[in-house]
């Protein structure tokens, strides 16, 4: 009897469910949210106007897995039971996008004379104009750095030649000997090869194109404005991209064996360490270490400094609108040879290298002068690491240590503060999870001010206005640095970040950045509690003599 019954319930089944079936799935389907933004686009007349463009709003699970795709962790046990840690992330605005960032750990051998320890750098780039200088950086930046210090450690009278430089970069096995007061434990003698370093390497970017032409082709005959067609030279589009574009860098080196940590800065991008103090009451407060100043026209060292450099009647067109020549934001860069090379050199790079091709090179600044008025040199800050050697069983820990770094391009400050850092990172490692009401996290997480460092952002800019103070933070992300992007594009407003990072490029740099985080902190792996972090990309490694 039940056997025979199910048939015709089947059949209904068919004829209702089938039609049923149709008219969801071709005239109920799910539609994908939408929102509107503002863009400006060249009408019928030729005019541009202002219009809605539409676009698709991705869902919350497809905003954490953008934000999440380019995350990584490292952890890495080191002498005496140190633990560094680091977390990178980031996400594009331009396509492709034009930030970039390197790390390496470099070991001392264990027959060095000096105490054991480690080099460990960490960099982030910030390109603009095309991605080519800051892809370079990100290649041979810190090999560079490491090859020139190395090189002064074993003489420090050595003048590495530009060329020779670049070649030994590529190799980080290096020999040196240890003098009886180590060259690498005098700050100035660091700052000095790090300086160095930077200038050496812009140098050889932005003469590449000047060296191809000078091999290609006789003083006499340029004297005569033969220009050779170098178009189909092999590196001829490599190395004339990456001289027209250019990139900040932002540098840090710990040397654990001297206890000493050195940040560089070429350009805008921003250090801030949080140093953790002890309190009576027991609760503690981070104080906000900015250790970088914004390097643009809008910085007053900055501006005096170009002022000082360029003739007097150029005084008040070196820097106009906070621009360099009116046109570049930072005011110290690599690559960037518009604002390097002289008017007549641009024009004969421009018939050797682009012509041939029916390209062009963007002209000269209409101000450009007596150049260069962008330069590499980095300012160096330097910093003991005061809480090295970690201190043995029943020794008082110090009062204060610093205990993380954040390295970050220009797209972080956009949206947040120093403070808003410090407080987000330290409540991060301190295990807060869920939402914050941004007035609750100032009782949570202590911070105070020590060095406040110069902010060259314009503050009309995209991000700090409006009810800064007002709604939440966002602790949900597992990669500090993830958990850093996501509070500046939305905290806790999720219907904003959905919608900041649902526009796509090249609308997007309209509203943010590209953005690029690195967090490094350590923690004492003799502890229990000590957490191991997963590690998806193995940091390189690479021994030096030192």
């Amino acid at each position: 009897m039940l056997r025979r019954a199910w048939k015709p319930i089947l059949g209904t089944t068919v004829l209702v469910g089938a039609p049923t079936y149709v008219y969801y799935r071709y005239y109920l389907k799910p539609t994908r949210e939408t929102f509107n933004i503002a863009i400006k686009a060249t009408g019928p007349d030729g005019k541009r106007h202002v219009v809605n463009k539409t676009l698709p709003l991705l869902t919350k699970d497809e905003v954490d897995a953008r934000l999440r795709e380019q995350a990584s962790t490292n952890s890495v046990m080191r002498h005496g039971g140190l633990v560094w840690k680091s977390a990178t992330a980031r996400l594009a605005s331009n396509d492709p996008i034009e930030d970039a960032h390197a790390s390496l750990l470099i070991e001392r051998d264990a027959s060095d004379a000096a105490p054991p320890g480690d080099y460990l750098f960490f960099a982030v780039m910030d390109g603009h104009g095309g991605p080519h200088t800051s892809r370079v950086l990100s290649e041979i930046l810190i090999p560079t750095v490491a090859m020139e210090l190395a090189a002064r450690i074993h003489d420090p009278k050595a003048n590495l030649s530009d060329a020779g430089l670049l070649a030994k970069a590529k190799s980080l096995v290096w020999r040196a000997s240890s003098p009886a007061a180590p060259y690498d434990s005098d700050p100035a003698n660091v700052a000095r090869a790090i300086e160095s370093a930077f200038t050496r390497l812009d140098a050889q970017i932005v003469n590449s194109p000047l060296e191809i032409l000078s091999s290609a082709v006789s003083a006499e005959d340029l004297k005569k404005k033969l220009i050779p067609d170098l178009s189909q030279h092999p590196l001829a589009t490599s190395s004339i991209q990456t001289a027209l574009s250019g990139s900040c860098a932002l540098l840090a080196m710990l040397d654990t064996s001297n206890r000493n940590m050195y940040v560089a800065v070429t350009g805008d991008s921003r250090a801030v360490a949080g140093v953790y103090e002890e309190t009576e009451d027991g609760q503690g407060v981070w104080r906000v270490e900015v250790l970088t100043e914004d390097q643009t026209g809008r910085n007053p060292n900055e501006l005096k400094r170009l002022q000082s450099e360029h003739p007097a009647d150029e005084a008040q067109n070196v820097v106009r609108n906070g621009r360099i020549l009116g046109g570049l934001e930072p005011s110290r860069a690599f690559g960037d040879s518009r604002y390097k090379w002289p008017r007549e050199v641009q024009d004969v790079l421009n018939k050797a290298f682009m012509e041939p091709k029916g390209e062009t090179m963007r002209t000269a600044p209409p101000a450009l002068k007596t150049p260069p008025y962008v330069i590499a040199t980095p300012v160096v800050t330097h910093r003991p690491l005061s809480f090295l050697p970690l201190p043995q069983a029943g020794t008082p820990a110090p009062k204060s240590a610093l205990r993380f770094l954040v390295l970050a391009t220009d797209g972080l400050w956009d949206e947040l503060s120093n403070e808003d850092v410090v407080a987000l990172v330290g409540g991060h490692l301190a295990g807060v999870r869920g939402t914050v009401p941004k007035a609750d996290l100032p009782r949570l997480v202590r911070t105070t001010v020590g060095t406040a460092g110069v902010d060259g952002k314009d503050k009309e800019g995209r991000g700090r206005g409006g009810n800064a103070r007002e709604g939440s933070w966002a602790f949900e992300d597992d990669n500090v640095g993830t958990h850093l992007i996501r509070n500046a594009l939305g905290s806790g407003d999720v219907e904003h970040l959905r919608k900041l990072v649902s526009i796509p490029a090249p609308h997007s740099r309209r509203f943010r950045d590209d953005i690029t985080v690195t967090v490094v902190w350590w923690e004492d792996g003799r502890e229990a509690q000590a957490e191991q972090i997963t590690i998806p990309q193995a940091q390189e490694q690479a021994k030096a003599k030192l």
